[in-house]
């Protein structure tokens, strides 16, 4: 139990790293547009950049873990992840930043996955739920801490300290992962997938692309078009590839294991409005409520904060419902709190906006956490880097489309109701408009067995369904 706290420390503090530094760039994009002389609009190829490095090699990293081993992949992650951050660091133009990035994503792509497969392989399923719930903290803290710390850096220091930062933690996890992972190796049964790997990594970073365009209205919306053309030709390509390949990169047949199916799609509506709330929220209550950036960073704390306080509290309430109930009633009020957002005015007591905040952090973590451990409950050890690449994929797919469908609803809502930019009724609707899309999370879920991932919480819930039985 005390290796398995250590392992689950490693792999947090590295996903903490990449989630953090997904979110951290986009306070400094102004004042490294100034620094290399270029348009601050131009500078969303920094984002864009890194996201498509994601996109390419999140699927192959479970097939490159189970070939090379475990604790070879993490490790060569981490230190591409730092070698990218020092490069980043170090740029002086928005060529070399870009180049950067791509080094930094194909890092953070291997690094978050086979952190997450380790950990799995390593922990018994009763050690799953304590495990998991370590993996939540970075996960749901790092985007919401990330846009503060930028301002910080940015206001107190320079940009390049948000990519120096990493550089310790870095090499502190290239000991930690040398001393305490195991170099876990599954040899392979089939060729490697060349085929699939360049069909998969066309199909996602086109969707991708594209998606990111949609959000941020940069280029035409002809390109736009094209982008989505090539990715959904190469993904039919893809599933067609697949079908006749003992080893895809992307197994869908994995999809047929109910309760990962389950999660996969249940997931896939909730992460949808949890992408779409990092963009949404401080922009909100900067132009809507009038406040600084680093009041807006502080009182978007209230999140992170509530999904700490959830942390001791995950198996008590997961041993008393059971993960179909946990995902059905937590999902439930976690999308009526996000739709609460939407009634957030000025007027409000400090206290109230922080108390739903702070409300919504902890279903929503409780919610992602109950995800995040079933979809692996009856998933056989040999096809677990398959399904760590496939579930990693598809959530960095549904964030961005989060984004992006908060972009398009206030968008939308600005241009209908005729204002100049967006005003407090713009950001409620796109508040409602992505907690409609969350609240089809906990219908889903409903399809879930009662005693779905009962061996992961002990054995009760299992007496308990063969009581009712009999």
């Amino acid at each position: 139990r005390k290796r398995l706290r250590t392992l689950s420390l490693i792999v947090a503090s590295a996903m903490f790293m990449e989630q953090l530094d997904g979110t951290v760039l986009a306070t400094a994009l102004p004042a490294m547009a100034q620094s290399f002389g270029t348009e601050p609009l131009r500078m969303n190829v920094a984002l864009t950049s890194y996201l498509l490095s994601l996109a390419v090699f999140i699927p192959v990293s479970g097939t490159v873990a189970d070939r090379l081993g475990a604790r070879t992949v993490f490790r060569g992650a981490i230190f591409f992840f730092t070698l990218g951050s020092i490069l980043c660091g170090l740029s002086n133009s928005l060529a070399m930043l870009i180049g950067a990035r791509i080094v930094q994503g194909a890092g953070g792509a291997m690094m978050v996955p086979v952190g997450r497969l380790t950990l799995l392989r390593t922990a018994t399923k009763a050690e799953l739920v304590a495990a998991m719930v370590f993996l939540m903290i970075p996960a749901t803290t790092g985007p919401i801490l990330g846009p503060p710390l930028g301002g910080f850096l940015v206001t107190y220091l320079n940009w390049r300290w948000i990519f120096y930062i990493n550089v310790p933690v870095g090499i502190a996890g290239l000991i930690a992962a040398t001393l305490f992972i195991e170099d876990l190796r599954f040899p392979a049964q089939a060729r490697f997938d060349t085929l699939g790997f360049i069909l998969s990594g066309v199909a996602l970073a086109s969707l991708v692309f594209g998606i990111e365009l949609a959000s941020r209205g940069v280029g035409q919306i002809s390109s736009t078009a094209a982008l989505f053309a090539v990715g959904l030709a190469a993904a039919i390509l893809y599933f067609r590839h697949s079908r006749g390949h003992a080893e895809p990169i992307l197994d869908f047949a994995l999809m047929r294991v109910p309760t990962f199916g389950i999660s996969v799609l249940a997931g896939a509506f909730s992460r949808i409005a949890v992408g779409a709330q990092p963009f949404l929220l401080p922009m909100m209550l900067q132009l809507g409520f009038g406040m600084t950036a680093a009041q807006s960073g502080s009182t978007t704390l209230a999140m992170a904060l509530g999904s700490l306080v959830m942390r001791p509290c995950a198996r008590v309430v997961l041993r008393r419902l059971g993960f179909r109930w946990t995902m059905i009633w937590v999902g439930t009020l976690a999308t009526l709190l996000l739709a609460l957002c939407a009634a957030l005015r000025p007027s409000w007591p400090y206290a109230a906006v922080f108390a739903v905040l702070f409300l919504g952090g902890f279903f929503q973590s409780l919610q992602f956490m109950a995800y995040n451990t079933v979809c692996y409950a009856d998933i056989p050890r040999l096809r677990m880097s398959r399904a760590t690449s496939f579930y990693t994929t598809f959530q960095q797919i549904c964030l961005s489309l989060g984004i992006a469908t908060a972009a398009a609803s206030l968008a939308a809502s600005t241009a209908l109701s005729g204002h100049a930019s967006p005003a407090l009724s713009d950001f409620s609707f796109a508040f409602l408009v992505v907690a409609a899309i969350a609240m089809l999370a906990p219908v889903v879920s409903a399809r879930l067995a009662p005693d779905a991932g009962a061996e992961l919480i002990g054995k009760s819930l299992r007496s308990t369904a063969g009581r009712r039985d009999g």
